[in-house]
């Protein structure tokens, strides 16, 4: 597959019905995302305080089954919105999460949080939120779109490091799994009020889209790159906050590392990744973006053996999150562009489910190495995989953007 040419800049200025789209979709995920973030600083500790909770596999397992039930659940719900259509699915998943929700702000034993958690998982509306916005937009300002909805999510995790703790002092754990299920039950009517219609899309037989997803060379390493790259991200979060107080920055203050970094990362994102991008440069972004978490990982390497001060640690975390917030951005839009559109929800699903099962690996394999192990395994190791990562993505090429727009004009 050739890489395309370049773009006219009015091929990649989003319209008034993309740019609506794109945020209310970004808002979606970002009002869900704020109740899942503003419960992890504070998990652990607030729960072990329900009967059970002295236990810390099952308040573990309490932690991260939401994770499993989400991997189970969005390959078979991305095909869904497939057949039945992308926002009833949606609307379904975020009742179901609203109820799990709702459930866990009710528990009273850790073994009530655990099935109350794992039903908030069963909303797995990833892939069908990210179907529908592939659907609603044109290739040429994919990625931009797509990297509107990572930076709410990376937004809405450095407002959570902040207003988690006074939260949970105030009203405890079940008072954010409260604030959880009203958040969703406002995403729900953003999805009924602020969200298009969806286009008509040919429906393939749901065998015939699978197995189209899973034989396709480019999609195969796409979804292995995202399952890597959340790999890496979660077994990072098992080492760097103890590099930070290490530093000399409590926990409550280490907002202020993320926060800036995260910020800086999204301007140089995006004055470099969208231009590029209009020049057909998508798929060696791509490949820089895997090198920079290369760099990343080596450089915390040496940090974690150099007892390295908050400047360098900073640094590197923002080198490390422009990467990852690039990826994140690339990789969904190459999906969805790769997909056959009558297979985008199939082609989705799998990718975000590989997503998921990248967050359980890294939690594990990451706690596995810091235990046994110590800090500077978990990078090292991280170093080799974006090296192998780096090798099997050269031969990945973007496709050239369709040449009709489903979007509505200014």
């Amino acid at each position: 597959m050739t890489a395309f040419g370049a773009a006219s800049p009015t091929a990649t200025r989003m319209t008034a019905d993309e740019r609506r789209t794109s945020a209310a979709l970004a808002g979606i995920f970002a009002l869900r995302m704020l109740g899942l973030f503003l419960v992890l600083p504070v998990f652990a500790l607030e729960a072990a305080r329900l009967p059970g909770g002295h236990d810390p596999e099952r308040v573990g397992l309490a932690l991260g089954i939401y994770g499993l039930t989400q991997a189970l659940l969005q390959m078979p719900l991305g095909l869904a919105s497939d057949r039945w259509g992308r926002k009833r699915v949606i609307q379904a998943g975020l009742a179901v999460f609203a109820a799990g929700s709702v459930w866990a702000a009710l528990a009273t034993h850790i073994d009530h949080l655990i099935a109350a958690r794992a039903l908030q998982g069963a909303g797995a509306i990833s892939a069908a939120v990210t179907a529908l916005l592939a659907d609603l937009t044109r290739d040429t300002v994919r990625t931009k779109a797509m990297a509107l909805v990572g930076a709410s999510i990376a937004l809405v995790f450095a407002l959570s490091l902040v207003l988690a703790p006074p939260l949970a002092g105030a009203v405890g754990l079940s008072g954010l799994f409260a604030l959880t299920a009203a958040l969703t039950l406002l995403g729900m009517a953003v999805v009924q009020w602020g969200v298009p219609a969806e286009p008509a899309r040919p429906r393939l037989p749901t065998p015939h889209a699978l197995r189209t997803v899973l034989r396709d060379p480019a999609l195969l390493r796409l979804n292995l790159g995202v399952l890597l790259l959340h790999t890496l991200q979660m077994a990072l979060w098992m080492a760097v906050p103890a590099l930070l107080v290490q530093a000399g920055l409590p926990k409550a203050a280490h907002w202020q590392v993320y926060l800036p970094a995260l910020v800086v990362s999204f301007l140089i994102m995006g004055g470099v990744l969208f231009r590029l991008e209009r020049r057909g440069h998508l798929a060696a972004v791509l490949r820089g973006a895997i090198g920079l978490l290369l760099l990343a990982q080596l450089a915390l390497w040496w940090a974690a053996q150099a007892h390295a001060g908050l400047l360098a640690l900073g640094l590197t975390l923002m080198v490390f999150f422009l990467g990852f917030n690039t990826l994140e951005a690339s990789q969904p839009s190459l999906t969805s562009r790769l997909a056959p559109p009558s297979a985008r929800g199939a082609a989705l699903g799998v990718y975000n489910t590989l997503q998921s099962l990248g967050l359980f690996a890294g939690g594990a394999l990451g706690g596995w190495l810091a235990q046994h192990h110590g800090p500077t395994a978990i990078f090292a190791g991280g170093a080799v995989v974006c090296a192998l990562w780096l090798c099997l993505s050269w031969g990945l090429r973007a496709p050239a953007p369709a040449a009709a727009a489903t979007a509505a004009t200014p």
